[in-house]
C-alpha cells in the first residue's frame, strides 16, 4: 500500500501545482487585459478569489479567446524584442550604417567601384 499512497500523493501534488499555475495565468490575464476598466478587473478578482473554481471556469469560458490573443501578442512582442537585441548585439545596424561602412571601405581602397556598386545595390534592394 505505501506505493499506492505515494502515487496518490504525487497525483494530488500535480493537481495542486496545475491549479496554482492556472490561477496565476488567470490573475495575470485580468491585470494584463486592456479592454477592461478598473472596476471590472476588481469584480473579476473578487470572483476568482472568493469562488476560485467557479470564478476561473467562468473567466476561461467568457474571456478565453481574448486570453489566447493576449498571450499570442505578448509572445510576438517578446520575439520581436529578442530579434532586435540579437541584431543589435551582432552589429547589424541600419542600411545607412552599412552604406557608410561600404563607403569607408571604398575610400580606403579595399573595395573597387564595381564591388561597391554591387554591394550598394544589394543593400538598397
Amino acid at each position: 500500500m505505501p506505493v499506492l499512497d505515494f502515487f496518490w500523493t504525487m497525483l494530488w501534488f500535480f493537481l495542486l501545482v496545475a491549479w496554482i499555475w492556472v490561477m496565476i495565468a488567470v490573475i495575470a490575464d485580468i491585470f494584463r487585459s486592456d479592454d477592461m476598466g478598473g472596476a471590472s478587473k476588481a469584480i473579476w478578482m473578487i470572483f476568482v478569489i472568493i469562488v476560485p473554481w467557479l470564478g476561473v471556469l467562468v473567466y476561461v469560458i467568457a474571456r478565453g479567446d481574448g486570453m489566447a490573443k493576449r498571450n499570442m501578442k505578448t509572445a510576438q512582442e517578446a520575439e520581436e524584442a529578442r530579434r532586435a537585441y540579437i541584431q543589435d548585439a551582432a552589429g547589424g545596424g541600419s542600411t545607412a550604417d552599412e552604406l557608410e561602412k561600404l563607403a569607408g571601405l571604398k575610400n580606403s581602397g579595399v573595395l573597387s567601384d564595381a564591388e561597391y556598386e554591387a554591394q550598394k545595390s544589394k543593400l538598397l534592394a
